[in-house]
């Protein structure tokens, strides 16, 4: 008898419908793509929904498809950022998608601000970056408060930064790193270090029994170092632009790079890729499935 695997809504419903229920838990995911082509935007729908639906539990269904089992909500939704601030993300989503979306983040949101490290080997003034820590403050239901802020000491490196707020925060949660690309574009960060974090991100995510996404922009470094890190996680969602033929239009798409526990149960022999929208009212969604011989 197989052995049963909690499943992890990503809240895309019909993506989640293609993989049986959403990730298996314990999943570390990157979340790889060209620039714009919709690995932000699926990041921002699955914590956006995911926060509605821990509001909300009767909308589960509508937001999560019939699918997924409520049994797999994560505990807590906690954002990673090593450069843009929690009012700067929170701006870009209510100005892009359903002012729902901004409302359920500005709630259940837990966000690590990780500018002060990232920053401080850098010619940026501290006073662009630091933010004064905001306590958390304790609503009586478990409920993150809504000015949560989590930030860090510059003497601290980014990368311990980044270990030491997965090991408080981690265990059952969905985690979002934004994104792998300020570190491989700083210079600052060692790529073999960057790679040994990973691989022990890896390790312990199958204790912590959430999901973490790592966000990745296509062609920012080397090939040969863009697949160490393909090959430091479980599993690779790939983003990318497609033109039309003899048309200016474009189309999103997105399939999957790699997942050993998803892969062999959707393709035959064939890489199935899925064509994207992305709208106000409903995020990232998935329209139809095309089949690449």
């Amino acid at each position: 008898m197989g052995h049963s695997v909690r499943k992890i809504p990503t809240a895309v419903a019909d993506f989640d419908a293609i993989v049986h229920g959403g990730l298996p838990e314990g999943s570390v995911v990157l979340l790889l793509g060209d620039l714009g082509a919709g690995q932000q935007e699926f990041a921002y729908t699955s914590a956006s929904k995911l926060s509605i639906v821990k509001e909300h539990p009767m909308l589960f269904e509508n937001y999560c498809g019939a699918y997924c089992d409520i049994a797999g909500l994560p505990e807590k939704i906690c954002y990673i950022s090593f450069s843009r601030p929690k009012e700067d993300i929170l701006r870009e989503i209510s100005s892009s998608f359903n002012q729902d979306y901004h409302d359920a983040l500005k709630r259940k949101l837990i966000f690590k601000d990780l500018s002060a490290s990232y920053f401080s080997k850098t010619i940026v003034p501290s006073s662009w970056t630091h933010m004064e820590p905001k306590e958390e403050k304790d609503n009586g239901n478990g409920d993150a408060d809504e000015f949560l802020v989590f930030t860090t000491s510059p003497k601290e490196s980014v990368l311990e930064s980044l270990v030491n707020f997965l090991d408080e925060n981690a265990q059952d949660s969905m985690i979002i790193i934004d994104s792998l690309t300020d570190l491989v574009v700083s210079g600052t960060v060692d790529i073999s270090e960057l790679i040994g974090v990973l691989r022990g991100i890896q390790r312990a995510a199958k204790r912590w029994n959430g999901v973490i996404y790592l966000l990745l922009t296509r062609d920012v470094m080397d090939k040969q170092k863009e697949q160490m890190i393909l090959d430091s996680v479980d599993g690779v969602l790939t983003f990318e632009w497609s033109h039309y033929l003899r048309s200016t239009k474009r189309q999103r798409y997105l399939y999957i790079e790699k997942f050993m526990s998803i892969l062999p149960h959707i393709e035959n022999d064939r890489m199935i890729k899925f064509p994207t929208r992305v709208s106000a009212s409903s995020g990232i969604t998935v329209v139809n499935m095309e089949v690449i011989a």
